[in-house]
């Protein structure tokens, strides 16, 4: 289940010029805290950097709706900082709202505005990555990432550890860390997914496909029965969990790359 309640209506394309406008953002956040984008049509491209502040750009653009209506919206709280793209309230609908931990609401009822987010993450700060139509692009973070989409696809990159969540597109995901705490969780519906893990992870893991097959570069010790759509079992001496889900692909388990 999707972490966040936002609701996007697909608009019809125009032949009309693009429009463009642009947002820019820059804070300094402590070790532990969080970077949270929250955007509903356009991608999300992070990367990470060794220090210095948080730098986030915006580029909104659209063929028919005006890019002015849409606010890039900055709150600040106790956890780090959490940056929407805020998009005019249809008539007669609940009030569109950015809130922290994806726990907003977004209705785009016929507004094609495309917000593209792109994020330079410090070492030690926490990435969350949320949208709906679009993909997300992660790379070389130091800290614990989560994305999340619906129609796009998710690679990811962390020296901590991470989860992806989206349906119509593949997951590539490396994580550094082997001591995670908490489930991790890969998951899609039409989609790949290709996860790395340290050479010394331990894991109960759990993995289902239907369209498609399991492999593993890690010796695994099989729980109950084993089949190749389908598998529960452990990696090491197990303890922390691991799970991957699709409907339309294959999943695969590497060591580090």
């Amino acid at each position: 289940m999707m972490p966040f309640l936002l609701l996007a209506v697909a608009a019809a394309t125009m032949p009309n010029p693009l429009q463009r406008d642009d947002f820019h953002w820059s804070g300094g956040l402590r070790s532990g805290q969080t970077i949270e984008i929250i955007g509903v049509n356009g991608d999300i491209d992070a990367t990470g950097i060794g220090s210095g502040n948080v730098d986030v750009s915006a580029t909104k653009r659209a063929r028919r709706s005006d890019p002015d209506d849409v606010e890039i919206k900055v709150i600040e709280h106790e956890d780090g900082v959490t940056i929407c793209a805020v998009y005019p309230t249809p008539r007669g609908e609940r009030e569109n709202e950015c809130r922290p931990g994806g726990k907003g609401h977004m209705n785009t009822r016929n507004n094609d505005v495309n917000v593209h987010f792109t994020v330079r993450v410090p070492a030690g700060v926490r990435f969350i990555g949320r949208t709906v139509n679009g993909g997300i692009e992660a790379d070389r973070l130091d800290a614990d990432a989560d994305a999340y989409a619906v129609n796009g696809s998710i690679r990811l990159e962390t020296r901590g550890a991470g989860s992806a969540t989206t349906v119509n597109g593949s997951i590539d995901a490396a994580i550094g860390r082997a001591d995670w705490k908490g489930d991790l969780e890969f998951e899609t519906v039409n989609g790949r997914i290709t996860l790395a893990l340290p050479d010394d992870a331990s894991a109960d893991v759990r993995a289902s496909t239907v369209n498609g097959h399991i492999d593993t570069d890690f010796p695994l010790t099989v729980k109950g029965r084993w089949g190749p759509k389908r598998l529960s079992g452990t990696i090491g001496g197990g303890g922390r969990s691991l799970s991957f889900s699709t409907v339309n692909g294959d999943i695969e388990i590497r060591k580090g790359r």
